[in-house]
């Protein structure tokens, strides 16, 4: 048994009374010497020194009530530190943990913890059951807010005035955490998802993420620009490999002499070609003067007399009003401006079209009567004429395919100077995270080790092979899920490549390798996108304290022993706070009282927890300070669940401790029979 050390002295005066040495704190329920009895059992928990340092604030859940339901009526508070919920069988343990879960809005990790919290949900909350939460943030400030929600409805979160914010619950508690039963082992079996539990461990870098997300949106842009361009290009060279076909037929019709028969209409066909070309050059401008018109007026309420009231430098920043005000009177004339150029241009160039239309209208009745005599020699002068016409419209798309093969050019180049920073972003990304897994490893040396692995999830490689590319590819893909490093910029170069470069890179059959390296360019585009995530491999440390230290990976464990190490990870610091429910149920009991316990006594004084639990070890070696007690109302007469005012508190409460003295030994003889036969 530890000793307590406390500080006491003889109290005179009131002023004796601010010696730090004089006095100290005692945590007990009510002033008793049951109190007193407890705090002497557990000083680590129950006493604290003048000289301690103080206690860190954190967010915390402080009260929750339903209205409807299985638990219509239900109120309790919760307690900053440790809180345990208790109860036989069909209580209402988990409908707390899953309520909680709904009314913050977070959604399960795990495929059946999803399944059994909306049975939860549907089956025994029910349409129509508000559940109302009180929580409290330190972060920036002390704020409290309600979150109220109504089955099926969306949380609303109003601030303690009772106005609805506009925060979520994320931005309130970014790292709050809510496990439901079994959910923990569940997610053991997945490396994926065991690296959503590193990232509250990591440091936060929202420039990071915003870079990243700015990226995604300029690769797809690049794609669809290119996709636009090469799409644009392939009609225009389809068209173009018609040209020397026309124009060996031309020549054909020239040797006739029927060119120098039909010189004016030849030229007049060119200048209609001419003529058409115009209108193209101001289509540019006309498609900026809408873009302007779009932009205007510019919006300036940001800097408006209201917006920049109390800044220290007001005066300042109303001149950057006025310069915008400027600009958009400036852009409005000059748009004016453009609009009238473009108008008087159009009005312009129709008179010249006009003028020339009536002059190519005179030169049709020499053209009709050259016509009627080439027929009676079996020529056809329209045909040559159209001839001509096909050719005119080619010849000036040589010039098109040129620019587009420019264009395109650019887009390839900017695109790799894209995918270099995409690539570079992910790099990031992961050694944020790598140094969580080595932060973690360092706290939970002699017990967990985490290590983390760069693109370990090739779920979404599987997936894209699977809907973009199709057919027979399974020997493919087992091939370039497996495999030890994978570098998606290496393996789309391989599918450019061709057959033989796949082969050699991943020994991939030949019929496969084909349908990878005549993969559509919209498909190779997608694939320099992918963003394959990091998974998580964590090991247990199998051997008792003191003795060399025995390894394994979570693969070698057993179910209890995977759900431990995850469990101890989630018991490391943090601000917020973490619900779970029965983690005894999947854990190996040799750790609950070597490494869950102690850990447990450690956090909650820098975090809130909030456990229901089946095992007696956990509130009472824990020093639970809200122990609440759930009971079937049903069973006394009443409906749904119930929670007696006696049966709220912490264990220096007689009635708590014969509460849990019931319900999680068993009853008191359970207890002393135990107890015989250990010989304690």
């Amino acid at each position: 048994m530890p000793v307590a050390m406390i500080n006491a002295g003889d109290i005179v005066e009131a002023a004796d009374l601010e010696e730090s040495s004089g006095t100290c704190q005692i945590k007990m329920s009510e002033v008793s010497v049951e109190g007193l009895r407890q705090a002497f059992l557990d000083p680590d928990s129950r006493i604290r020194l003048n000289s301690h340092e103080p206690l860190p604030s954190h967010g915390e859940l402080l009260a929750i009530s339903w209205e409807g339901g299985f638990l219509n009526g239900t109120v309790f508070r919760f307690n900053r530190s440790l809180n345990i919920l208790v109860g036989g069988r069909g209580a209402g343990k988990s409908t707390v943990i899953e309520s909680l879960r709904y009314v913050l809005n977070l959604v399960p990790i795990g495929e059946e913890a999803r399944k059994s919290h909306d049975g939860i949900v549907r089956q025994v909350l029910k349409n129509g059951t508000k559940i109302m939460l009180q929580i409290r943030s330190c972060r920036p400030t002390e704020q409290i807010y309600m979150i109220e929600r109504t089955v099926p409805n969306p949380s609303i979160i109003r601030s303690e005035s009772g106005e609805i914010s506009n925060l979520s619950v994320k931005e309130i508690f970014p790292n709050l955490e809510v496990y439901g039963q079994h959910e923990i082992a569940e997610l053991t079996g997945s490396p994926e998802k065991l690296t959503t539990l590193l990232r509250r461990f990591a440091e936060s870098d929202a420039g990071l993420e915003r870079e990243k997300r700015d990226l995604q949106r300029e690769l797809q842009k690049t794609r669809q620009s290119l996709l636009a361009v090469e799409s644009e290009l392939l009609q225009v060279n389809e068209r173009l490999a018609t040209l020397p076909a026309l124009e060996e037929t031309l020549a054909r019709f020239r040797e006739t002499g029927l060119e120098s028969k039909l010189r004016l209409q030849s030229l007049l066909v060119r200048e209609e070609r001419l003529l058409g070309e115009v209108p193209r050059r101001w289509e540019t401008l006309a498609e900026c003067l809408v873009a302007i018109r779009q932009e205007l007026p510019i919006d300036r309420t940001f800097v408006s007399e209201r917006a920049l009231r109390g800044l220290p430098n007001q005066k300042l920043f109303a001149e950057v009003n006025a310069v915008l005000e400027k600009m958009e009177c400036d852009t409005e004339e000059a748009a004016k401006q453009l609009t009238a150029t473009l108008k008087l241009a159009e009005e312009s160039f129709e008179g010249i079209r006009a003028t020339w239309r009536k002059r190519r209208d005179e030169a049709q009745t020499e053209y009709q009567k050259i016509l009627r005599e080439l027929q009676k020699s079996s020529i056809d002068g329209e045909e040559f004429l159209q001839l001509q016409r096909d050719i005119e419209t080619l010849r000036p798309m040589g010039e098109r395919q040129t620019r587009l093969q420019l264009v395109r050019s650019e887009y390839l180049q900017r695109r790799q100077i894209l995918l270099a920073e995409w690539e570079d972003v992910k790099a990031r990304k992961f050694r944020l995270l790598d140094q969580a897994a080595k932060k973690i490893s360092r706290k939970l040396g002699s017990l967990v080790k985490v290590q983390i692995t760069a693109a370990g999830d090739r779920g979404p490689l599987e997936d894209f092979l699977r809907d973009k590319i199709g057919g027979r590819l399974s020997e493919a893909i087992e091939l370039l899920t497996k495999a030890p490093e994978l570098s998606l910029p290496a393996f789309v170069a391989a599918c450019r490549g061709g057959v033989e470069a796949l082969q050699e890179a991943y020994a991939i059959p030949p019929s496969q390798a084909a349908r990878l390296a005549g993969a559509s360019a919209e498909a190779l585009l997608l694939a320099e996108e992918l963003d394959l995530p990091p998974t998580t491999e964590i090991q247990l440390n199998l051997a008792p304290l003191g003795v060399a230290p025995v390894w394994r990976t979570l693969g070698e464990l057993s179910t209890g022993q995977k759900a431990t190490a995850v469990l101890l990870l989630l018991l490391l610091e943090s601000d917020a706070p973490l619900i779970v429910d029965q983690p005894e149920d999947d854990l190996d009991n040799r750790f609950i009282m070597s490494a869950v316990v102690p850990r447990i006594r450690r956090g909650k004084w820098l975090r809130q927890f909030v456990f229901s639990t089946h095992n007696a070890n956990i509130p009472v070696l824990g020093d639970a300070e809200m122990v609440l007690g759930l009971s079937d109302g049903e069973e006394a007469g009443g409906s749904g669940a119930q929670i007696a005012p006696e049966h709220m508190g912490a264990i220096d409460v007689s009635s708590v401790r014969e509460l849990i003295e019931e319900v999680l030994e068993g009853g008191r003889e359970a207890f002393e029979n135990r107890r015989r036969k250990y010989g304690y």
